[in-house]
């Protein structure tokens, strides 16, 4: 399931660094999306059955808020990634977190960490 959707602010060429590795990944700006909101983004990512990648902590929002059981997100909080540096991170973490992301889950990456949230949030 590496099927991922990256979003305005990831370098663009990071797509196709993972789709020489076999992914199936599209930058929102290949698709006409650059200036689109976040949730026609999530909504997008979710039709399409691919995961949201992002630096903007509004995805997690609004699935929290919604309620939503997907589409599952990444959301990266490491500045300055190149887009070989995106790509080997995305790599790297798939493994320890591709189960979560099928079921649907928010998954916050740090310099020191990797979190993950199942969804749908349940408020206590």
């Amino acid at each position: 399931m590496k099927r991922l959707l990256l979003d305005q602010g990831l370098p663009r060429s990071s797509a196709a660094l993972l789709a020489a590795a076999g992914w199936d990944v599209i930058h929102v700006s290949d698709i006409g999306m650059s200036r689109s909101s976040d949730g026609e983004i999530l909504h997008r990512a979710l039709a399409e059955a691919r995961v949201c990648v992002t630096l903007d902590a509004d995805f997690h929002t609004l699935l929290v808020t919604g309620g939503e059981h997907g589409p599952s997100v990444i959301r990266i909080r490491k500045e300055g990634l190149d887009a070989t540096a995106l790509a080997a991170l995305l790599q790297g973490i798939w493994a320890g977190i591709e189960d979560a992301l099928v079921d649907g889950a928010m998954v916050t990456v740090t310099e020191r960490s990797v979190r993950v949230r199942r969804l749908p949030v349940v408020k206590d």
